[in-house]
């Protein structure tokens, strides 16, 4: 069975072209990409400009139910570090209902604001006593179902966490819910990996940081894993604090992108998530490997953690993708402006992430953030392409805000103009219309039984 889509304008990998029939098979991957066509007879047309669905390379599902909750003065002087006590005593009430309903709503969130898939770093493994449950993979697929029940794309990728510092500090008492051996781990993902294949989801492995699994965890691991599949896409978050550099450098004498580098065999299956603190050398040695940088903009503001150099990662050809990581806001359109500005404010210079062959910023973010976000994600979702899957986002061209704009204006004022969402009207992912109008068909029951979880899991004892 062929399915056809028509676009007066549509954001092609090479850029904008004009009247484009897409059309994909049964499978919903994509069989036609033809410019200049004429408008088929029978055949749908996109309410506006058609645009690739962005990849979101990193998400905590469970850390939207507590979004806006930790925004007051916990100690004399807040920071990352302060956060996360918050964050873990809001993780030991996860239940597993409470975990699909919360990580369903997301998805729906995620799918309303243009993501068609999302890398799923997921550390919360077991019962809140912290033994595993009967089944071990409980928590892993209540995410897979959530994903499937709201259409979402998903990487899957449990995370090994084993201690909580450099120099293998056992864990505390309130990360019990987060560890497991390096053979548990690869046991986990061979329970997975066949359920993972059945929705047509990917699986991988997240090694959480260099200060929670030590260097012979995270060589065995990395081998484990490869053995399963040579492919299969590795995350780790590193070098996101000054704090993290420091500690690092006291341990080993060496910071952590820079002691990564030299003991793992970081390639192109690799996403450095956040990376934020490097040194110049660490921009160019990180870059060649041919990994992507994960960037999360909102949650590094929201955290305080630092501004990523964007500029310098682009000029060693760096690959990069966006994540909306801790989902104080979901938003693909929010976080591409973020990283825009953020770059403005730190280099005091306007329109930063151009390139010679997009002028418009827009543009040229969101093909490189889809690029550098299909290649984390370990899945054929990298554009309107032959080959690639119909994950399709499609702008209401008669949004106030876009109205009577030429197609490249469009997308600029959905990102820079709009209240971003509200600009998105049809999104379809593997060519299942998943977004009509802007909404989600389980918006409401999704919403519903999310804001039940969340003040079920806030509640008092």
């Amino acid at each position: 069975m062929m399915n056809q889509l028509f676009a007066t304008d549509a954001l092609l990998p090479t850029g904008w072209a004009r009247n484009v029939l897409v059309a994909w098979d049964g499978a919903g991957r994509i069989t036609q990409v033809t410019p200049n066509s004429a408008v088929p007879a029978g055949v749908a047309q996109a309410p506006g400009p058609l645009l690739p669905g962005m990849p979101n390379l990193h998400s905590h599902a469970f850390q939207r139910a507590f979004a806006g909750l930790t925004e007051y003065r916990a100690e004399s002087q807040d920071s990352f570090w302060s956060w996360r006590n918050l964050m873990y005593r809001f993780a030991a009430r996860i239940t597993p209902a409470s975990l699909e309903a919360i990580a369903t709503w997301l998805y729906v969130e995620m799918l309303e604001a243009g993501y068609t898939s999302v890398c799923e770093f997921h550390y919360v493994h077991h019962d809140q006593g912290g033994a595993p449950y009967a089944d071990d993979a409980t928590l892993s697929l209540a995410l897979l179902r959530a994903a499937r029940n709201a259409g979402m794309g998903i990487t899957l990728l449990p995370v090994l966490y084993q201690t909580s510092g450099f120099g293998a500090k056992p864990p505390r008492a309130d990360q019990a819910r987060f560890i497991r051996s390096t053979d548990n781990m690869l046991s986990l993902l061979e329970r997975l990996a066949p359920l993972a294949q059945a929705q047509g989801a990917s699986l991988g492995l997240a090694p959480h940081s260099l200060r929670a699994v030590p260097p012979d965890s995270l060589t065995a691991a990395v081998r484990g894993l490869t053995a399963l599949n040579p492919q299969a896409p590795i995350h780790i978050h590193i070098a996101e604090q000054t704090q993290e550099v420091d500690d690092c450098l006291a341990w080993s004498g060496q910071r952590p992108v820079q002691w990564l580098l030299e003991h793992a065999p970081v390639d192109e299956r690799w996403c450095l998530v956040h990376a934020t603190h490097m040194t110049p050398q660490e921009y160019q040695d990180a870059a060649r490997t041919g990994a992507v940088a994960g960037i999360c903009p909102t949650t590094e503001a929201n955290l305080g953690d630092g501004i990523f150099d964007m500029p310098l990662w682009l000029q060693h050809g760096g690959r990069w993708g966006v994540g909306s990581d801790s989902h104080a806001c979901v938003n693909a359109a929010e976080e591409l402006l973020m990283l825009e500005y953020g770059q403005r404010l730190s280099l005091r210079q306007r329109n930063v992430l151009a390139t010679p062959a997009q002028s418009e910023v827009a543009a040229a973010m969101t093909l490189q953030a889809v690029h550098g976000g299909a290649q984390a994600a370990g899945r054929a979702i990298g554009g309107l392409a032959v080959g690639q899957q119909a994950d399709l986002v499609a702008l209401d061209a008669q949004h106030v805000a876009l109205r009577d704009l030429p197609a490249h204006s469009m997308l600029s004022a959905h990102v820079f103009g709009s209240h971003r969402t509200s600009a998105i009207d049809s999104v379809w992912v593997a060519g299942q219309r998943r977004i009509t109008g802007g909404r989600h068909t389980l918006h409401d029951a999704a919403a519903q039984a999310f804001v039940a979880a969340r003040s079920a899991t806030i509640a008092p004892d």
